[in-house]
This record gives C-alpha cells, structure tokens and sequence, in this order.
C-alpha cells in the first residue's frame, strides 16, 4: 500500500542517502517521456524537507532541462536494493540552475564539482510517496563508475562548451537552456 506525505521526512531522507542510483522521469506535451538513471556518487541532496537537487553532467542529451522548461513536472524514484524493501517517489516542479544563473553559487557550494557539471535541478518537493518494493531484487553496488567525469576531466574546455552550448534542441524540437561554461571539477 502506498503512503503520501507533503514533504521528506527523516526516515525518507536517511533512505535516499544510502542509495547508489536514483532514477528521473520528465515529460512535456507532444513529446516522449524520459527516463534516466543517474548513479555518479554524491549528487543528490536534500536541501530541505521540500527542497532537493541533483548535480548534472553533459551527456547525449539534455531532455530533462527541454522538459522542465516546458512543463516544469519531475519525478524521481529512489529504490532500495537492500533491506527492507522500499520505492520512494518524489514528485515536484523543477528548473535547470546553469552556472551562469544568479542561483548557482549557493546552490553548487552544497555539491563537489565534478568534471562536466553542466546544470544543476533544483526541485521543490510537491509529494513523497513510499510503497512496498516486494518486487524490487536485491542487489549490492560492485562499484561507481568514473568513465563519465573521466571523460569531462579529458575534455578541451573551448571544444566542450562548443558542443554542449549547441544542444539547445531537444530529441523532440523542445528548446533547453545550454551551458556556456565548462566545469573542471571544483571551479563554480
């Protein structure tokens, strides 16, 4: 049976912090629905019990941003691989925080840096629900991978931000709000 409350409560938050993987859902009208794990260690917060984000780095895409501008609507599900079983959704309105944003400073502080930051959500929590996860598996993290930061960290810094100012589209037509900044890691 699933359980709403309006904001994250402590047992929530202490759920959500020992969780590997996250995954995040958006859509816009007359586009396809998005769907993405994110797994980068230490890039979800709780901010507040109805405040949390999540650092981003460039990827193939940018089809969270095109979706929140459009429509503003996210979820994200956590779900525990361990014991007790549990799915925890958080259901809000989110924004893309670029770093050229007034908000970016007191919003990247709370995060490190990594190579390829492009964005970071901030989300105001509408909703948590928890239901059950009997149908989950168990499952234990092998390891973080460090292919993606990796990858950013080898990067030419005027090449990235030439690509990445580019993907102003997304797979739909749907218009993003694209970096301009290459992030090296700790630099905000």
């Amino acid at each position: 049976m699933a359980d709403f409350t309006d904001t994250l409560l402590p047992d929530h938050i202490a759920m959500i912090e020992a969780q590997p993987v996250f995954f995040v859902a958006t859509a816009a009208q007359n586009a396809r629905i998005n769907l993405s794990p994110k797994g980068l260690a230490d890039t979800f917060r709780v901010i507040a019990p109805d405040k949390v984000a999540y650092l981003d780095l460039g990827g193939s895409g940018n089809e969270t941003n095109a979706h929140l501008l459009a429509d503003g609507r996210i979820t994200i599900m956590f779900c525990n691989f361990q014991q007790p079983a549990l799915i925890l959704r958080i259901y809000g309105q989110g924004k893309a925080i670029l770093p050229a944003d007034d908000e970016w400073a007191a919003l990247a502080e709370r995060f490190t840096l990594l190579p390829g930051t492009r964005q970071i959500f901030d989300i105001a929590v509408e909703s948590v629900q928890t239901s059950c996860g009997w149908g989950v598996p168990k499952m234990a993290l092998e390891e973080h991978r460090s292919t993606l930061p990796r990858y950013h960290a080898q990067a030419d810094p005027d090449a990235w931000v030439a690509k990445y100012s580019q993907l102003d589209r997304s797979i739909d037509g749907l218009k993003t709000r694209p970096t301009d900044r290459f992030i090296h890691g700790s630099d905000s």
